[in-house]
Parts: structure tokens; C-alpha cells; sequence
């Protein structure tokens, strides 16, 4: 079962282990989180700030990508309905 951290939270970890100067694993030991989830966050917070790999989506942009699959996936489940609709009401003034 994974936890769920506040974005301060994520924050705070991501300057700890930019500033201490140790590596990622001691600071996700010390906090009491993944490694890997810890090592995810610092990569992150490099593509928020302009420094990740080219392509790679910045928090903002997963977030909206996030939000329009999500309005794509209700538009189309409308479109379904009202298709669906349309076919019944069809067969009912045939009748």
C-alpha cells in the first residue's frame, strides 16, 4: 500500500537531499520513505525547473494531461449515451 506525501512534504526532501550532500538512499532512510520514491522526486523536481531530460513532462504538464484524459474519457462515455439514445428514440417512431 503506498502512502501519500504533500507536495511540501516532497519539496522539503528534494532540498534535503540537494543540501546535505549525501546521497539519496541515506535521506529516503533518515525520513523514513522509499528510496526509489525519494530518487523520483529529485528527478522531478530537475524537470520542473528545466533540467531534465528533453521531452520530459514537467509536474504542470502531467497534471493537464492527467485532467484532459479524464474530460476525453467523460465526453466520450457521453457520446456513447447519447448514441445509444438516439438509436432507441429511432425505433420508437418507427413504431
Amino acid at each position: 500500500m503506498s502512502k501519500r506525501y504533500t507536495s511540501e512534504f516532497k519539496r522539503d526532501a528534494v532540498a534535503l537531499v540537494r543540501s546535505s550532500g549525501r546521497n539519496v538512499t541515506e535521506v529516503a532512510r533518515e525520513l523514513g520513505v522509499s528510496a526509489e520514491g525519494l530518487r523520483g522526486w529529485v528527478k522531478q523536481a530537475k524537470v520542473d525547473c528545466g533540467e531534465g531530460a528533453p521531452g520530459a513532462l514537467t509536474t504542470a504538464e502531467k497534471d493537464e494531461l492527467q485532467r484532459l484524459r479524464r474530460e476525453n474519457r467523460e465526453q466520450q462515455q457521453t457520446i456513447e449515451i447519447l448514441k445509444k439514445a438516439a438509436a432507441f428514440f429511432a425505433k420508437e417512431t418507427m413504431k
